[in-house]
């Protein structure tokens, strides 16, 4: 019993060694590729402008200070075209999104190609940033509102749809089973069995990214996209501090609004 022990004892040490030479291999390869990165960000960093940020971001914080109050009225409309943005944005992404979602699942598209090009139309969405989009827009479409919807449903597609494909491959699949066993065709399991268990889902996706949408469509207007990013660039451009203090408060207060009416509308269908 006493060799047995020992015998189990120097396995479990020297499993114990060899762990932790693992984990340290993977510490020393971590900490290798953080030092890479510095070096290459430190050899092309001015560190004149790094010391004298602190200085340079006093002396805007003061010329922000007071806000120009009266320029608010003048930022209705850019707020109502960033809010029209994102819910046009948001209602394209979700009419692409929901069978490009029933596609990419294993449980429910029709063929395994089919599969492949849903999750390359989902990858190829969530890789490019909706500033991108809108950058490649300006030029295609022009630049305004429209290349600005545009942009916000081609980010929002491979965001939603994942969430819905995901939550698709998650249904209680006896009720799926329920419903075939009444004789029902592939159409109705659909209608029937597996849309009632997503619905919420899809809703909740929906608001949730209309959400982000109202964030993300108030810088696409520096890029020329609309919304009232173009008067945030302008008067950055002209060094009109008091303007910008302005505007950065008004897209404060309108996300905030857009998290309250997200929560309470995701509260009354969730």
């Amino acid at each position: 019993m006493v060799v047995i022990k020992k015998q189990d004892e120097l396995v479990w040490k020297k499993r114990t060694t060899r762990e932790q030479w693992i984990n340290w291999f993977y510490w020393l390869i971590g900490i290798s590729i953080v030092l890479f990165a510095w070096k290459i960000i430190s050899d092309k960093t001015v560190w004149f402008f790094v010391q004298d940020a602190p200085r340079q971001a006093a002396d805007i914080g003061s010329r922000m200070v007071p806000p120009k109050w009266s320029y608010s009225l003048e930022l209705i409309k850019p707020v109502w075209d960033t809010i029209n943005i994102a819910t046009l944005g948001t209602v394209i992404a979700m009419i692409i999104a929901v069978p490009v979602a029933f596609c990419a699942a294993r449980n429910t598209t029709p063929h395994s190609t089919v599969r492949i090009v849903a999750l390359f139309i989902i990858v190829a969405s969530r890789s490019v940033n909706s500033l991108i989009w809108a950058l490649m827009l300006v030029f295609i479409l022009g630049p305004g509102v429209l290349a600005g919807t545009v942009a916000i449903g081609l980010r929002s597609i491979g965001f939603c749809a994942k969430l819905i494909y995901e939550s698709i491959e998650e249904i209680d699949a006896n009720q799926v089973e329920a419903v075939k066993a009444t004789g029902a065709s592939n159409l109705q399991q659909m209608i029937y069995g597996i849309i009632p268990q997503v619905l919420p889902t899809i809703a909740g996706v929906g608001i949730y990214r209309w959400d982000i949408n109202i964030r993300e469509s108030t810088i696409l207007g520096l890029v020329g996209a609309g919304g009232i990013g173009l008067q945030l660039n302008g008067s950055i451009n002209t060094l009109a501090w008091t303007q910008v203090s302005t505007i950065l408060l008004v897209i404060l207060a309108t996300v905030f609004v857009s998290e309250w009416v997200s929560a309470k509308v995701r509260g009354a269908i969730i």
